[in-house]
């Protein structure tokens, strides 16, 4: 009986520890993802802020390119 608790015992233990170690190796993956999307949104806006800076810019120069046709 005492082989059989001490045996269950070290399955308990050995359990608890990969699982320990598997809940650290999971939290080291979050933190890796969400520095990423952090890095990722920042590009994001980044790409944004250019985008409407182009489109101001071009908007502009559309204007003075726009002319009737030859047509009208």
């Amino acid at each position: 009986m005492a082989n059989d608790l001490s045996a269950q015992l070290v399955d308990v233990q050995t359990q608890l520890t990969f699982q320990e170690d598997m809940l650290n190796a999971l939290n080291e993956r979050v933190v890796a993802q969400d520095l990423e999307l952090r890095n990722l949104r920042r590009t994001i806006e980044l790409l944004h802020e250019q985008m409407k800076q182009k489109n101001t810019a071009g908007e502009e120069s559309l204007l003075v390119g726009i002319e009737r046709p030859p047509h009208y």
